[in-house]
Order: C-alpha cells, then sequence, then structure tokens
C-alpha cells in the first residue's frame, strides 16, 4: 500500500507540473512579463551594438595610446565604463527580465551621498580595486556577449512576428496580395509567371477556407513564438546575474 501511495503522490505531482506548463504556456500573451521580456529583447541588439563599438573604440584607442601616458588612463575608463555598462545591463534584467541581478562590486562600494567618493582609500586603492574585481572583468564579458545575444534576439523576434503576422493576416488579404502587376501581359507573354496567390513559404492560401485555417496556424505559433522569447528573455537575465554574482568575490 505504501508503494501505491507514492505512485499516486509521483502521479500527481506529474500531473500537476504539467498543468503549471500548460497554464504558463497559454497565459503566455496575458502576462504583463511577456511584453516586458519583448522589449528586453527589443532593446538587445542597438544596445549591444553601442556596447561593442565604444568598448572596442576605447580599447583601440587606449592600447594605442599606450606609447604615450594618456593610453593607461583612456583603458581605466574604458574598463570603468564597462562596469557601468554592467550596472545597466542589471537593472535592465531585474525591471525588465525579473531576475534579481547585483550590479559589479566596484559600483556597489560607490559613496555618491557626499560627492563622488572613491572605494578603497584614494584613488590608487580605487584603481586597484577595479582591475583586481572579478565582476569588473565579467562585466567586459558581458558587454562583448551582449553584441551576440542582440543579433540573436533580432533574428528571433523578426522571423516570429513576419511568420505570426503572414499567418494571421491571410483571411484580409489573401485574396488582393501586393504582387508585381502586369495589366499589358508583358511578362506573361514572355513566358515569366505572374503568380497572384497570397503564400505562405510553400503554402499557396487562395481561398478563403484555407486563409482562416492560415490564422489557426498564426494562433498557434502566436503562443509558441511568445513563450520561446520568453525563454530567451529569461535566459539572458539569468546569464547577466550569473556574470554578476558577488557571492564568491574575492575568494
Amino acid at each position: 500500500m505504501a508503494s501505491n501511495s507514492a505512485s499516486s503522490r509521483s502521479s500527481g505531482a506529474a500531473e500537476s507540473t504539467l498543468s503549471t506548463i500548460l497554464r504558463r504556456s497559454l497565459g503566455a500573451p496575458f502576462r504583463v512579463q511577456t511584453y516586458k521580456n519583448l522589449l528586453y529583447l527589443a532593446l538587445a541588439f542597438p544596445l549591444g551594438l553601442v556596447y561593442f563599438v565604444a568598448l572596442v573604440f576605447g580599447v583601440a584607442l587606449g592600447v594605442g595610446l599606450l606609447i604615450t601616458w594618456i593610453g593607461l588612463p583612456i583603458l581605466l575608463v574604458t574598463l570603468f565604463a564597462a562596469t557601468v555598462v554592467a550596472g545597466f545591463e542589471a537593472a535592465l534584467a531585474r525591471y525588465l527580465g525579473g531576475v534579481n541581478a547585483s550590479v559589479p562590486t566596484f559600483l556597489a562600494e560607490f559613496d555618491i551621498s557626499g560627492g563622488l567618493v572613491f572605494p578603497g582609500d584614494g584613488f590608487v586603492d580605487a584603481v586597484k580595486r577595479l582591475v583586481t574585481a572579478r565582476t569588473t572583468w565579467t562585466s567586459v564579458v558581458l558587454v562583448l556577449a551582449k553584441f551576440g545575444f542582440g543579433l540573436l534576439s533580432f533574428v528571433a523576434l523578426t522571423v516570429s512576428g513576419a511568420v505570426t503576422g503572414a499567418f494571421l493576416t491571410a483571411p484580409f488579404i489573401y485574396d488582393d496580395p501586393d504582387g508585381v502587376h502586369d495589366p499589358d501581359g508583358v511578362l506573361e507573354t514572355s513566358g515569366m509567371v505572374v503568380d497572384g496567390d497570397y503564400t505562405v513559404g510553400p503554402w499557396a492560401v487562395d481561398t478563403f477556407p484555407e486563409a482562416l485555417v492560415a490564422s489557426v496556424v498564426g494562433i498557434v505559433f502566436l503562443f509558441v513564438a511568445l513563450n520561446l522569447l520568453n525563454s530567451l528573455a529569461r535566459f539572458h537575465a539569468q546569464y547577466t546575474a550569473k556574470l554578476l554574482q558577488v557571492d564568491d568575490e574575492g575568494m
């Protein structure tokens, strides 16, 4: 009987888990967090591009001027800027991604209540803290990775939006496609076929029932796409938090 009871509990837990997954999946379009995630993904590409260009420019300029006294300060400013950017990304992960992410250690040690006060005992110690903090260098990794994630987010949003839109709008525009007009029959008589059908990939939609089926497919794809985009945003927010965690700082 104990075995049967354990089996029943296991089956009940499995059913509860499946129910929770289905509820979360079907509720994706109706949650505020979904639209925060979409904004998070939409911002990723422009921000990642700006970060990447600025970081590469700062490093290249600093290294190029190392033979003079100004090269090292430029590199330090670039490194500090990377931690500021990482702090901003931590805020995005919290407010848009819904994940608790801490700012880099060096930023957390700043005291601006009575003016700008550097961490540690003076400017030299502050520079040492900046260079030796683990989260300073993981901030650089985060800034560089943001560009790649931004590209992935841009592709994911563009493809999912285009495919979903093509299916959902089929009932409204299937019989009036935006195609090539050939009133004089020039293309047709020259052997070039002008296809006036509304197509979604290899599927030609030329009747209203087919358009309705296409719209149903679009609704299903919308739910799938939103859940995948939610997972992508959650992964990036969690990745940001993991890179910037300070639990083992200094170990």
